[in-house]
């Protein structure tokens, strides 16, 4: 029997932006049990997830994103990695010299 569970490649980069995902959680009124529970997951990968130890797969975010009413973008990395939505990268304001 083979385990189809994907995990993370130590060092390979994240899907999600670990604080941004703890920031809208709290924001939301949410405990890391209660989002667990609105997901169907684990709270062991709630809390992996947060704590950048598992990544979490585009349709876990996509899920989360709905549950914090944000769009997927708040809570990926700038540009690391692709994104998920189909919203243009944002524009970064540049830094006066």
């Amino acid at each position: 029997m083979n385990n189809t569970r994907m995990r993370r490649r130590k060092g390979a980069p994240l899907h999600h932006l670990p604080e941004a995902v703890t920031l809208a959680r709290e924001n939301a009124g949410l405990t890391q049990k209660a989002l667990a529970e609105k997901l169907h997951i684990s709270f062991q990968l709630m809390c992996d997830i947060e704590a950048g130890r598992r990544n979490a797969d585009p349709e876990r975010l996509r899920a989360m994103a709905r549950v914090f009413g944000c769009s997927v973008s708040d809570l990926q990395p700038g540009s690391c990695v692709p994104r998920l939505d189909d919203e243009p990268p944002r524009a970064r304001p540049r830094k006066a010299s």
